[in-house]
């Protein structure tokens, strides 16, 4: 039945065409019976006008205002031929609520104005047999009605589709805002972490400028500290180099420094601050740390202090007011391990998916823009029971 279904919707012009001999069958079939039984010779013409109020029927979603014209021709001709009216005449109805429907606005109102007189004129035309004046208005009246039902029936469907269409049209382009949206979220992400990189890289290279000019100072006088010096600068070289790499192929977006002066971003041990504010502005926070705490590279621990301020302004923008959280940093052999929860009455995840600590929004977006950099995971949601987690684990090496 559903590929009936499908079929008969990708070919209404053959529904409508087996309506149409249907149609034309009734009434050369009603005709003859008439004819036998009453006796009554109809006119040679009502063949052809049958004929052609059928082919209304076929043609009606094709062009409906041209076969809403032919039917009001060949209303016309019944008239002035005295043909009688007839099961085809139905057709009248039908093109009536079709252009009613999907005609053009010209054609609906024509059609309105026409139904109104084709039965009182057919009335006229062919009065009752021994009928008084209250009657013949009545059965004007009577036949009247059904068109009037027929064009109120079809542009209340024109007015619903026509609804429908519009609210398509709103939801996709409310889509495509949105998607505009994320990706102006996700660029502006990233040249912010471009920025930042940027700075943590120029901060290592004056690091490695200092040390070097305090072991050439130091070279003869003592060896031992000029090695040292020479280790440092190594060991940050190395990792400048690794936040350069991911530096590679985040697009800035033309903004300058402010100052000329480069300084460190902040890392993990400023992570303990940042939840002593969070406790001074009314929200409890529980943190833990994990495992034996080692230097870490800059763009890591960058990465943990932006995910966890994000986390927690988070808490605190939708978590309601007696919401708490908890903050664990787990120092993994190979990794970084990170994770936020909060036990607050909660928020929708869009509204998550919106939030960040700089006014700008989409706070996930930006999170895992900072993971992707420094090649880590990161999974957020809603915890069982309420509240919301964030788990984030952070490579130390940087993924090739």
């Amino acid at each position: 039945m559903q590929r009936l279904y499908d079929f008969l919707r990708r070919h209404p012009t053959w529904v409508d065409g087996f309506w149409a001999v249907f149609l034309f069958g009734i009434t050369v079939v009603s005709g003859a019976v008439q004819q036998e039984t009453e006796g009554v010779d109809h006119p040679v013409a009502a063949i052809p006008v049958a004929l052609l109020l059928s082919l209304v029927i076929a043609l009606r979603r094709r062009v409906p205002e041209r076969m809403l014209l032919l039917a009001i021709g060949i209303g016309v001709a019944q008239l002035v031929l005295d043909v009688e009216t007839m099961p085809a005449d139905f057709a009248l109805l039908v093109i009536t609520y079709t252009v009613a429907a999907t005609g053009a606005r010209w054609a609906s109102r024509l059609a309105l104005g026409v139904g109104l007189c084709a039965a009182p004129l057919a009335q006229l035309r062919w009065p009752e047999d021994e009928s008084s004046a209250l009657g013949t208005v009545a059965i004007m009246i009577f036949t009247t009605v059904p068109f009037a039902l027929a064009w109120v029936l079809g542009d209340s469907i024109r007015t619903r589709r026509a609804y429908f269409a519009q609210l398509e049209e709103r939801a996709s382009r409310l889509e495509k805002e949105r998607e505009a949206q994320a990706k102006v979220a996700v660029a502006a992400e990233r040249a912010r972490i471009a920025r930042e990189l940027h700075d943590v890289v120029a901060h290592n290279v004056s690091v490695m400028v200092v040390q070097a000019d305090g072991a050439a100072y130091v070279l003869d006088a003592a060896p031992d500290q000029a090695k040292q010096a020479l280790e440092t600068i190594s060991s940050t070289g190395r990792q400048a180099l690794a936040e350069m790499r991911r530096l590679l192929g985040v697009l800035r977006t033309g903004e300058h420094q402010e100052s000329g002066e480069y300084v460190p971003q902040p890392d993990v041990e400023q992570i303990d601050d940042l939840v002593q504010q969070c406790r001074t502005s009314g929200l409890p926070v529980d943190f833990k740390v994990e495992g034996t705490p080692r230097p870490l590279p800059s763009g890591v621990e960058l990465t943990a202090y932006r995910i966890v301020q994000e986390a927690l302004t988070n808490t605190r923008k939708h978590g309601g007011p007696n919401a708490g959280a908890s903050v664990r940093l787990v120092y993994f052999d190979d990794g970084l391990g990170l994770l936020v929860e909060d036990d607050g009455k909660g928020a929708p995840h869009e509204l998550y998916e919106d939030g960040g600590v700089d006014g700008q929004g989409h706070g996930l977006i930006g999170m895992r823009e900072r993971v992707g950099m420094v090649g880590g995971t990161l999974d957020a949601g809603p915890r069982p029971g309420g509240g919301f987690r964030i788990s984030a684990l952070l490579p130390l090496k940087p993924a090739h």
